[in-house]
């Protein structure tokens, strides 16, 4: 097995609740990845609305670049403190944040500055996190080094989690350990980030009545094995190019899956593959019958297919449930959502007739078009996504 499937790969998912009144959150959520890395920042801008957005905005950009680029804590905290002016009335800094790197064999590095601590779950218990102190260009900072494993999961908040419900349900608000007794519910039964960071953050906005004190903002992050998938999308320009591709994508880790006919029969005869067609799935009205052929996780037919999993796609980016039809758009959906980590479509340029419109040049091929709106929606949810053309 390749070692690329080795590697730990860590889902985040989060939730934010703006302060009542105000369009932007003060809060910001920044996620950057490298291939042996990821680091995920939570910024915490001072007050609330346009400011407090930009300053944490700021704040997560440049400590997620620097840290990904292996500087040091203390440069990215002088270059912080350099660049974001201090409060004159309240003598703080203009954002506090969280800053979580983790690096694909297991190693991970927290650091905080003035938010609350993290939760870290080990098998559904809540674990300790043992931290060292120390004041870096004036500011104390808290750092922890241990090791993750597959399915743990780490829990990053801002203050308006605990600040939740003060005057109002609670008088001194949901204490820390209150809210690490009501994740110790939630993370060993829920298996999305996405989840758990939204289920924290409805909790907190019931405690404040629906009208949020401050801003609130809930970081779920849970490892799990690499999960690499590989997508073959029409034939090449060439067909010269026919046999070089198809070993390209099945020599590729992970998953592999297979889009459009025509790319099936290639695939099948290049390998000395039988295609078959899936009888159980003919029935769909709307999407085609998925094929079978052994080796391959995944064969469906092409543009109809796509255009009905950003459709998924995008209804799940907008709040939704994870598809659960049997059709090849619903299979294919749930397998970039829920299983891969990493996705890789190579794309044959070969211009299906059948496709375009007189009216239009064949550069906007539908194809094309399609598949590179599934990627952005795809990037949209932190999903690592690339693409190569043939």
């Amino acid at each position: 097995m390749n070692m690329m499937e080795h590697r730990l790969f860590a889902d985040v998912g989060f939730s934010s609740l703006n302060k009542a009144g105000e369009e932007l959150c003060g809060d910001k959520v920044h996620v950057t990845r490298t291939p042996d890395s990821a680091v995920v920042v939570l910024a915490d801008g001072l007050g609330s609305g346009v400011k407090a957005n930009i300053l944490a905005t700021l704040t997560s950009k440049i400590a997620g670049d620097m840290l990904r680029m292996g500087m040091d804590i203390e440069d990215v905290v002088d270059t912080l403190t350099e660049t974001l002016p201090v409060c004159k009335v309240r003598g703080v800094a203009y954002s506090t944040f969280t800053i979580f790197q983790v690096f694909a064999d297991g190693r991970a590095y927290l650091v905080e500055y003035d938010n609350p601590a993290t939760f870290f779950f080990r098998q559904g218990k809540l674990e300790p996190l043992y931290y060292l102190e120390r004041i870096v260009n004036g500011k104390l900072i808290k750092e922890s080094r241990f090791r993750v494993t597959e399915e743990d999961t780490l829990v990053m908040i801002s203050d308006g989690a605990v600040h939740a419900g003060v005057g109002q349900i609670l008088n001194l608000g949901w204490q820390w350990k209150h809210i690490a007794e009501h994740l110790g519910k939630i993370v060993p039964e829920t298996a999305s980030t996405r989840a758990v960071a939204r289920q924290l953050a409805e909790a907190c906005e019931a405690l404040y009545c629906s009208k949020p004190g401050d801003d609130t903002t809930a970081v779920a992050v849970r490892f799990r094995m690499a999960s690499p998938v590989t997508l073959l999308v029409g034939p090449p320009n060439e067909n010269e190019l026919d046999g070089k591709v198809v070993r390209e994508w099945f020599d590729s880790p992970g998953k592999k899956v297979v889009c459009g006919g025509t790319s099936a029969t290639i695939v099948a005869r290049e390998l000395g593959l039988s295609l078959q067609v899936d009888w159980e799935t003919v029935a769909d009205p709307e999407v085609p019958p998925v094929g079978t052929m052994e080796g391959v996780d995944l064969v469906t037919e092409g543009v109809l297919t796509l255009r009905k999993v950003l459709e998924y796609l995008q209804a799940y980016r907008a709040g939704g449930g994870v598809e659960r039809g049997k059709n090849g758009a619903a299979r294919l959906a749930r397998l970039l959502l829920r299983e891969a980590t990493e996705i890789h479509f190579i794309v044959g340029t070969a211009i299906n007739p059948a496709h375009q419109n007189p009216n239009f040049p064949q550069d906007l091929n539908i194809k094309l078009r399609i598949v590179n709106d599934i990627i952005r929606c795809l990037r949209e949810m932190d999903k690592p996504t690339s693409i190569t053309l043939y």
